[in-house]
């Protein structure tokens, strides 16, 4: 197969905006606001309770298929814009019968004992142990029926592309679209996952000269922390080989992506950096850009500028040029030719779009891997050399990245890029940025993940929904809380930097909401944003609606969109789904031996979640007994 690089010279430029524009707009986004708000009255009438599926009889609202009476009385509301008024969305998240309906009864017990064994400390903690001994008492076949009928039935669609087809249909029939992931996962020990880590993050130069070149802790691998998958429950790991196993993983990706394309409209697919190149990459861009950031914040503090929101430090031009001089970071004329020319503009001060916008294109990718330093007064290189091989490396991942993007674009399926860990994530962030800004010029196609339990979350997305402002392109979040925060806060502790997780639950949960709110009313300014709330919290759901009523926003827009695991709270997946709103499960298929350690994942995720609250085991219990006193022991969906 061939590969197409990036174009090089836009790949790591910015174009710029002067910040008189911008200033201009943001003035005309308020004077907008406020006209909006005055002309808006909302009704708080609810809406009436739901109707079963008569005769199968479906439509299809923007692409997503409904069922037709429910359309009709979950949501009732005026075309946003209209001088009427506008009444609110409102949805019954304890109508059982409208949340089960897609279950028959078989289906209902395998889900209340799946969830009950997942109560159990004993069978959660052992499960891998007790699946391995299972196999061996009850062989290979009669393993595989057991499992399908109870924890792979639960949480994955099936085997392979074909046998996961009635699933994805039946869901559509009931408004709830899939995000397909190929759930396949390499079963190592944890003395395999280290060395492979260590030799996929460790450079040549690094191993000839270790302690020379100027890296930080955090940024560099650490064996006790090698096994990336200690201590996380709800995110799939990739380990580094070699480039021929990338590709095979980029050819997976790919397989989802026509599948996704082939089974629905507008659908989504689900791909993760590190099974695409060599994660040393990663770990050294991210550096480069964090330190750059870092010196950003120290410039900023010596106008005075410190403590404020990332896009509210507006640095003055010529006390900065000033600044760089005394600290000696290059000379006087580089210094001016750093700020001249088409890529600043002229506004008289520069912002953290402008700085970032220093790390641009040059011939060799490694040779955006450099640092100020503030002992020489120069821009160095972060590592003494790189290897024509490690050089090749850096190159190869991007051009995965460009394939599976332009593969997205072909099929019509949008393409979400998880996020990872803290040391990883900000070159991960830049490189789906830079994704953004070549592929949703007219339509949202590539959508970057914010996870919110990191203190920094406000500024990150606020940063990158104001070069989508600037730039004029979609702008695609998915919103998670996050998936990393045991290991994260233990790698902290121990190698010795600042903890990156908020300090509880509580205050990620003000960040998600912070970061929602945000990203909404972008939506409500300018309708280019788009934003997945991926959360299985109903309290988020029920904010997420209740912004939506304030603002105006109607559900099919398609601009707003939630999303859940197969297998968990369908309460409330389905009757957002049978509302109108687009909703997708996260649907992971693979052969079932493959896929034992997403199912070990699922049962410990499962375990807090069905701990600290019973309530969809009680939902489950009283749909049952709904079904069993009106006579339908024998219940299938109507499709």
């Amino acid at each position: 197969m061939k590969y197409t690089l990036f174009n090089t010279s836009k790949l790591m430029s910015y174009t710029k905006v002067s910040t008189l524009s911008a200033i201009v707009r943001a003035r005309s986004d308020n004077i907008r606001r406020i006209c909006l708000s005055q002309g808006r009255f909302r009704s708080s009438v609810a809406s009436t309770q739901p109707k079963e599926v008569e005769g199968g009889k479906e439509q299809h609202v923007d692409g997503c298929k409904v069922v037709k009476a429910v359309q009709a009385d979950l949501i009732s509301q005026t075309e946003k814009g209209t001088d009427g008024p506008t009444q609110k969305i409102a949805i019954d998240f304890d109508n059982t019968r409208e949340a089960y309906k897609s279950k028959d009864n078989i289906e209902l017990l395998r889900s209340l004992l799946v969830f009950k064994l997942c109560t159990f400390d004993f069978l959660v903690d052992k499960n891998k142990e007790l699946m391995d001994l299972s196999k061996k008492v009850f062989g290979q076949q009669l393993f595989e029926s057991l499992m399908k009928m109870t924890f792979y039935g639960q949480f994955v669609a099936g085997e392979d592309h074909n046998s996961i087809k009635p699933l994805i249909h039946k869901n559509q029939a009931f408004g709830v679209g899939s995000v397909l992931d190929y759930s396949v996962e390499e079963d190592l020990t944890q003395e395999e996952a280290e060395k492979k880590e260590m030799d996929a993050c460790v450079s040549e130069a690094e191993k000839e000269s270790p302690g020379i070149d100027h890296r930080e802790k955090k940024y560099k691998a650490h064996r006790q922390f090698g096994d990336r998958r200690g201590g996380v429950i709800s995110a799939r790991t990739y380990f580094y080989a070699d480039e021929a196993k990338c590709d095979n993983q980029m050819e997976t990706f790919l397989n989802c992506i026509k599948a996704s394309g082939g089974a629905s409209v507008d659908g989504f697919s689900a791909i993760k950096m590190t099974a695409l190149g060599r994660p040393q990459f990663l770990l050294q861009f991210s550096e480069v850009l964090v330190k750059w950031r870092r010196f950003f914040n120290l410039l900023a503090a010596h106008q005075g500028k410190s403590g404020m929101d990332a896009l509210e430090q507006k640095l003055e031009l010529g006390q900065l040029k000033e600044s760089l001089t005394k600290l000696g970071v290059g000379n006087k004329d580089d210094i001016e030719n750093w700020f001249t020319g088409e890529k600043l503009g002229s506004s008289g001060t520069i912002d953290l779009l402008d700085w970032n916008s220093l790390i641009n294109d040059r011939t060799s990718i490694s040779n955006l891997l450099v640092i100020p330093n503030y002992e020489t007064g120069q821009l160095e290189p972060l590592l003494s050399k790189f290897t024509v091989e490690e050089e090749k490396q850096m190159k190869r991942m991007l051009q995965r990245v460009d394939v599976l993007a332009k593969h997205a674009v072909g099929n019509g399926v949008r393409l979400m890029v998880d996020a990872e860990q803290t040391y990883f994530q900000p070159a991960i962030s830049r490189l789906t940025l830079e994704m953004q800004r070549i592929f949703n010029r007219e339509k949202p196609i590539i959508f970057n993940t914010y996870q919110c339990y990191l203190k920094e979350a406000y500024d990150n997305v606020s940063v990158d929904v104001e070069l989508s402002r600037r730039e004029g392109w979609y702008f695609g979040a998915k919103l998670v809380r996050g998936a990393y925060m045991y290991q994260e806060r233990s790698r902290a502790k121990e190698i010795g930097y600042e903890d990156p997780i908020n300090p509880d639950y509580e205050a990620t949960n003000r960040m998600y909401h912070k970061c929602l709110e945000f990203v909404l009313e972008e939506i409500n300014q300018n309708r280019k944003a788009n934003v997945m709330v991926a959360s299985h919290n109903e309290d988020t759901v029920k904010f997420t609606l209740e912004k939506m009523n304030e603002m105006g926003l109607c559900p099919t827009e398609n601009k707003v969109y939630f999303g859940q695991l197969l297998g968990m709270c369908d309460q409330i997946s389905f009757p957002l789904g049978q509302a109108g709103f687009p909703v997708y499960k996260y649907v992971p298929y693979g052969p079932v031996n493959e896929v034992i350690p997403y199912l070990s994942r699922r049962a410990l995720e499962n375990r807090g979640i069905m701990k600290g609250s019973q309530r969809e085991r009680s939902l489950l219990w009283k749909e049952l007994k709904r079904r069993f006193l009106n006579g339908q022991i024998l219940y299938k969906p109507v499709y």
